[in-house]
């Protein structure tokens, strides 16, 4: 199935049903007062979070939505049947955005977690509810209130532990197929990768990560060059961001330092927060690079970025450094998880 990241739907809600207006009539009981029952409520309609999605692909071919109207009431004073809500499954990590106005309803983070995105309307009141003693016959009633109806927007964006940012070519895919069973596609020329690739590490019993390959990223992202912000939005879902840097294009004149902070100044441009989040750099392709001289083309290249954070040298395509890298991940995150335990947060 093609990786659909971007749908959208429109959502009906159910208007309320009307009150009713209606009279108590039966043998012997004369001037039986108003008996009109109230009308049902609309139904509403959710978004589920469903972990066996992973795309939003179905959305293409239906994007209306609507619930069931309220009944109206009726005499006896019997309230009308509330309308049946529509549920839609959606994949974890689904944003929600109302088209007309911008605003972010809400995301959807969890297996069942439900999201209230369009309001059923309530139903109206009978004419039971109007009378007095100065009003004993009261031919008064209020309509079913009308439902919300909205234009929205999904948005899916990939929730993984680790995410692989880089220049295109950097060699984000290889390592994800060296580190997982995930088979993204490998070729030598830019965006081979035009989707997100999530890949399960697993670095012993019971310990195992989720890692993300990104699409890559050129100068003019954040403006939406290239795959621009479409992809960029992904890494906001990452714990711990692993910024690739092919060290072989030393030998096609370019400087490796300079591509590293190309994709700094855009991350920083899509947004700030972001840039801020913890990221380690990942030096690829050593096995390319002569045994003395990785040293140096690491003093280097984090001399040239003023780099304060953890640095690897590794190689996807030998598997040099890979293993050690991953146990650094894993005990880093189980060392997140117990900070956002002390802290309350959750993950």
């Amino acid at each position: 199935m093609k990786f659909v990241d971007e749908a959208r739907i429109r959502v009906t809600a159910g208007d309320g049903g009307d009150g009713c207006v209606s009279f108590r009539r039966e043998k012997f009981v004369p001037r039986g007062g108003p008996d009109g029952g109230d009308g049902g409520r609309g139904g509403s309609v959710y978004l589920v979070g469903d972990e066996g999605l992973n795309t939003l692909a179905d959305f293409r071919h239906t994007r209306r939505y609507a619930a069931e109207r309220g009944e109206n009431g009726k005499g006896k004073q019997m309230t009308g049947r509330s309308g049946e809500d529509v549920v839609i499954a959606v994949p974890v990590g689904t944003v929600v955005i109302d088209v007309e106005t911008g605003e972010t309803i809400g995301d959807v983070t969890a297996e069942g977690e439900r999201l209230l995105v369009a309001r059923g309307g309530d139903g109206g009141l009978g004419n039971l509810h109007f009378k007095s003693s100065t009003n004993r016959a009261p031919r008064q009633s209020t309509p079913g209130t009308r439902a919300e109806r909205r234009d929205l927007r999904l948005e899916l964006r990939v929730l993984a532990d680790v995410g692989l940012l880089g220049l295109p070519n950097a060699g984000k895919s290889t390592l994800v197929r060296a580190v997982s069973g995930a088979r993204p596609r490998v070729a030598d020329y830019p965006f081979t990768t035009l989707h997100p690739s999530l890949g399960v590490v697993r670095v012993g019993p019971g310990r195992s990560f989720v890692m993300a390959d990104i699409p890559g990223l050129i100068e003019g992202a954040a403006e939406g060059a290239g795959l621009g912000v479409r992809f960029l939005k992904h890494l906001a879902r990452n714990r711990l961001l692993l910024h690739v840097v092919d060290v072989s294009r030393l030998y096609d004149d370019a400087d490796p330092a300079v591509d590293a902070q190309a994709v700094i100044d855009e991350l920083t441009a899509y947004d700030p927060q972001l840039a801020e989040r913890e990221r380690w750099l990942v030096l690829n392709k050593m096995d390319l690079i002569p045994v003395d001289e990785r040293e140096a083309v690491e003093r280097e290249i984090t001399a040239a970025l003023a780099w304060q954070g953890p640095v690897f040298r590794v190689s996807g395509e030998s598997g040099e450094g890979i293993e050690y890298l991953c146990q650094c991940i894993m005990v880093r995150l189980e060392a997140m998880n117990e900070e956002a335990e002390a802290d309350g947060t959750g993950r």
